[in-house]
């Protein structure tokens, strides 16, 4: 009689100021302040100073406080392996005031920005589930639709770029293609990819 392989556990939840550790193992595991913290779309220099003090890991902080967390983080077997900015659209101002990357409708969509598999977890199946779970979490919060805006490369893409995605990876969760913007990600143009809930 063969045993049974383990089965592995799966969750995504919202980056809650108690999981506010969890997020930075994935983000930015050195903790440093210069880093992003996935706040390009969020927030502006004048913002991270009001929320964080100038400290833009407080102003995530801060951001983790909110009704909408800015995002999802996904664990296997318990530990944090990626991480999804998702939200309105309406609240993450420089998406909603681009001109480059304007609303199709008048949809209030929710809105996936950026995608981040841990350091050496990559290639491991942690994406499909991490954008299912963050979808699934729109759709708990009163979501219609929610967008991702990836590039369509050609060939390989440099996994610089791979916090925004790509075509594959979206249609791979369900999402379609209704639109492409004026921006473009390395020189490839991001495309509106939208799944409705």
């Amino acid at each position: 009689m063969t045993e049974a392989a383990p089965t592995t556990d799966w969750q995504t939840r919202p980056v809650t100021p108690d999981r506010f550790e969890d997020f930075a193992d994935v983000i930015n595991p050195n903790r440093r302040d210069t880093h992003c913290w996935c706040l390009s779309h969020r927030l502006g220099a004048k913002d991270i100073e009001e929320l964080g003090g100038g400290s833009r890991e407080q102003a995530m902080r801060r951001l983790c406080e909110r009704e909408n967390p800015p995002g999802v983080l996904t664990y296997r077997d318990g530990e944090p392996v990626g991480w999804c900015s998702i939200g309105p659209r309406s609240e993450i101002p420089r998406l909603a005031a681009s001109k480059l990357m304007r609303p199709v409708d008048e949809v209030p969509v929710w809105s996936i920005i950026c995608v981040v598999v841990r350091s050496g977890r990559r290639k491991q199946g942690v994406t499909g589930r991490l954008i299912e779970g963050a979808v699934r979490y729109a759709a708990s919060r009163g979501a219609p639709a929610v967008e991702a805006y990836p590039v369509d490369p050609e060939g390989r893409m440099d996994l610089t770029m791979a916090f925004v995605g790509t075509r594959s990876m979206f249609e791979k969760a369900g999402f379609r293609v209704i639109g492409t913007t004026d921006a473009v990600a390395g020189r490839m143009p991001r495309l509106i990819m939208r799944r409705d809930l």
